[in-house]
């Protein structure tokens, strides 16, 4: 089983102990700025058309899914604003939730919050917290699409004996060179081209592996640096069920390709709307820095930025802090309206943007 570790969003690219250092002595040197975060601007009134609409579905997705590639675009030098990270793994968080639905599990997204950030990622976990760990990794790092990866994927939704990886990556490529530069022309055939391949196995875990096959596609196509969780966040959403027998879009079905433009309209407009909000927070929690005595608190403020949520142990273990150092300042961060409590507990806490 793929192991991981959520300290591993924020070292995935170090390769030596020189280059951590260094990288470290960059934080303590230049700790995040508020004057330097990117204006992130809602989607405009002309672009949020109705999602349902299936003669303008492909415009509004169109609109949505530009506007969420500038976004991206927005950081520093042309790279990823600072808390893209704390936006992808909130997505990946809202798509797990919605596929252990699909799946009939029981977890909600409460449930696999806690599961993997407070039963440690060592820890084996339950099918749907399988399904968290799947949005989680894939999406914080580039996509390779072969026979390795897909195979991850098919053990992750709980599938490894009926995907043939081999033939899932050359439908794949075959699909990218048939859409040309059609970046939901690729999702589409992926997605579809899965479920034909996956046609043999039950149903939901085949939708679940297309679903995800779509949003790596989309990425690809796009150059995203990672995949953005769009597609499985949206598609039991009620407004995209298609008359007359109410029945939720799947990519097997023949009118799929509108019914994708219509779930990525829907998606990006809502992934925009809460990169808007977590911008306004990443804000506030810069700003907050230099208010913060605690020695660790750039690497707290880091976590924060590229991750769903933190709990106190670990950053007292990743940022050097005792226990009682790492609960003050999550206190602190609170008081000062940086930092949410995200269980409403009083013991086993989890912090947030």
């Amino acid at each position: 089983m793929l192991q991981v570790d959520s300290d591993e969003f924020l070292d995935a690219k170090s390769s030596s102990r020189r280059e951590r250092a260094l990288r470290a002595r960059s934080r303590r040197d230049n700790p995040p700025n508020p004057q330097t975060l990117p204006a992130v601007r809602p989607l405009p009134r002309w672009a949020k058309g109705d999602a349902a609409d299936g003669a303008g579905s492909a415009f509004f997705a169109g609109a949505g899914i530009a506007h969420l590639d500038q976004l991206l675009r927005a950081g520093e030098g042309g790279g990823e604003p600072v808390f893209s990270g704390a936006l992808r793994q909130r997505l990946a968080l809202k798509a797990a939730a919605t596929c252990a639905r699909l799946a009939r599990l029981r977890e909600d997204e409460a449930a696999l919050r806690d599961a993997e950030h407070l039963g440690g990622a060592v820890v084996e976990t339950s099918p749907a917290g399988r399904l968290h760990r799947l949005w989680r990794y894939f999406a914080h790092r580039p996509m390779r699409f072969d026979a390795a990866t897909l195979s991850i994927v098919a053990e992750h939704v709980g599938r490894p004996s009926a995907v043939d990886g081999e033939r899932l990556a050359e439908s794949f490529r075959q699909t990218t060179v048939a859409s040309a530069d059609n970046p939901l022309a690729t999702a589409a055939g992926a997605s579809a081209a899965a479920m034909h391949d996956l046609a043999a196995g039950p149903g939901v875990e085949a939708e679940i592996l297309a679903l995800w096959l779509a949003d790596a596609a989309l990425a690809q196509k796009l150059g995203w640096q990672a995949p953005v969780p769009l597609l499985a966040t949206v598609i039991a959403h009620p407004v995209l069920r298609r008359a007359p027998n109410g029945r939720r879009p799947r990519p097997g079905d023949r009118d799929w390709s509108n019914a994708l433009a219509s779930a990525y309209a829907l998606a990006a407009r809502e992934a925009v709307d809460l990169a808007v909000d977590l911008s306004r927070r990443a804000e506030k929690l810069c700003d907050a820095a230099p208010k913060l005595r605690a020695k660790g608190a750039e690497r707290v403020i880091e976590m924060l930025l590229a991750d769903d949520c933190v709990g106190p142990a670990r950053a007292a273990k990743y940022a050097k802090l005792s226990d009682r150092s790492s609960r003050r300042l999550f206190d602190r961060l609170v008081e000062l309206g940086a930092a949410r409590e995200l269980t409403g507990r009083s013991s086993f806490r989890l912090y947030g943007l």
